[in-house]
């Protein structure tokens, strides 16, 4: 038995390790056609994706990760943070629902994230005075359900919490304006042995800056490393994590874990967000967080932002926002992309079983010429109700002609709508063909729509008719 018992234990210790320093997904649900929670969930098993990250505690994809062995962080979106702040009861009654009762049924929850990223300075201070409170209160919520030895409590925070005046990473601090704020929280989730969740984004540091060193976002070197002592960065994930690291020493916080719950690089919607680009990166970040960075060595513990593109997200940070996924809005592979780091050839594999509307594409008529007085205002609605981010300058359908960007602007909208007839009309500028009107040669997609998800449907935004406001964009498209 004793032979036994250690033969168990070598098990669950290589276990450990491997979930430990494995990389896991976010799982995004702001899309207007939801996959199954159950396709999904496959599709993390056939990818042997161990953990995944949830922006909300969505009710039909924790019941489909039951008894998966999925890790999860389950997420609590910003707006829930004033009552949680408030009320004991609100957090308990919270952690009841959204943990105790999934925990229960066999759901691996490893983590509660208490909002996300909400020092963002463009919230102008809005969850300042509620975030930490929150996250006190849930914090008791889960000791008081017999949980706060199994479920850690975190904050995903953006990587502008912390900075170096000199660029160094060594010089790394918390932000001036939210700096006793940030110790009070570290403090805090270092005496209840919980991480730091940090949100890196290299991608972000490129399309802020037009004179950032693309090569410095990769991992294969770069000819504008920075110097810090007797170290070398050639990559801002390791700059940016130990810059964070260097702010948790000057603070007295040195052994504190650090989780990054955010890293990617988008695929469409920028010059530089591209599937090349996208494949590099992630490639490279899959097999570069086994070494760890130079002020911390072993196995970073990371999440890729983000498993599927979601089509509803917001543009206006950009047209990227929507085409972080590996995978497309219907589950289908991007690119090839090995997620153990270990056979560079493999291939990711893409959801089953996956029902699509038919095959009806919504165009522009022949007939209709360009100097039609109705085109503008048509596509400005059907842009500003539906998906245009793939059209534009250096854009997987960037090489469309003026009637091209119509009709594409015309489809977006109808499959949206789930091919109704009245979303294909326009004025009587459009009309449904089943040619498709993809290009062989191009890189643009004209999609068709996957039959709506009932289990979720009522947590994505639909579109009716008549309410929608009219929104102009800018006519890049003719």
């Amino acid at each position: 038995m004793a032979v036994r018992y250690e033969a168990l234990s070598v098990l669950s210790f290589l276990c450990l390790v491997m979930c430990a320093s494995a990389i896991g997904v976010n799982w995004g649900i702001q899309a207007s056609h939801l996959l199954p929670p159950s396709t999904v969930v496959q599709m993390l098993k056939d990818n042997g994706i161990q953990k995944v990250k949830l922006f909300e505690a969505d009710d039909g994809i924790l019941e489909a990760l039951k008894k998966s062995s999925i890790q999860v962080m389950v997420g609590i979106p910003n707006e829930l943070l004033n009552g949680l702040a408030g009320s004991e009861k609100t957090a308990e009654n919270w952690v009841s629902k959204n943990v105790s009762k999934y925990v229960n049924d066999g759901v691996d929850v490893r983590y509660v994230a208490v909002g996300n990223e909400p020092f963002l300075q463009t919230y102008n201070g809005s969850y300042l005075n509620i975030t930490y409170p929150a996250l006190q209160n849930v914090q008791a919520a889960l000791i008081k359900a017999g949980l706060g030895n199994q479920v850690k409590v975190t904050i995903p925070l953006n990587a502008d919490v912390y900075a170096s005046a000199s660029g160094k990473p060594s010089d790394g601090d918390f932000r001036s304006d939210i700096h006793g704020l940030m110790v009070q929280i570290v403090s805090f989730l270092n005496d209840n042995n919980a991480p730091f969740t940090v949100n890196i984004y290299p991608f972000i540091s490129l399309y802020n800056d037009p004179n950032f060193p693309l090569d410095y976002a990769f991992f294969q070197g770069s000819a504008s490393p920075v110097v810090d002592g007797s170290i070398t960065y050639t990559n801002v994930l390791d700059a940016n994590h130990d810059t964070l690291l260097s702010a948790l020493r000057k603070n007295g916080f040195s052994n504190l874990s650090i989780i990054v719950g955010e890293i990617g690089w988008p695929t469409d919607g920028d010059m530089n967000a591209n599937i090349q680009y996208a494949r590099q990166f992630n490639q490279g970040l899959v097999n570069h967080v086994s070494s760890g960075t130079p002020l911390r060595s072993g196995p970073l513990d990371a999440y890729l932002f983000s498993l599927i593109d979601e089509d509803l997200k917001s543009i206006l940070p950009g047209n990227f926002e929507r085409h972080w996924g590996v995978f497309y809005y219907d589950g289908t592979p991007k690119y090839q992309l090995s997620l153990s780091g270990t056979n560079t050839s493999a291939s990711l594999v893409g959801a089953k079983g996956v029902k699509y509307l038919d095959r009806k594409w919504c165009v522009l008529k022949p007939s209709v010429g360009l100097d039609n007085q109705n085109i503008a205002a048509s596509v400005s609605y059907a842009c500003a109700n539906a998906d245009c981010s793939s059209l534009g300058y250096k854009t997987s359908c960037g090489d469309l002609d003026a009637k091209g960007n119509i009709s594409y602007a015309f489809n977006s909208y109808y499959q949206k709508n789930d091919q109704d007839q009245r979303a294909c009309d326009f004025n009587n500028l459009a009309t449904v063909t089943t040619e498709n009107p993809s290009n062989s040669s191009s890189s643009c997609r004209f999609n068709i729509m996957i039959e709506e998800n009932l289990a979720t449907s009522l947590r994505s935004i639909r579109y009716s008719w008549g309410w929608v406001a009219f929104i102009p964009v800018l006519m890049i498209f003719l």
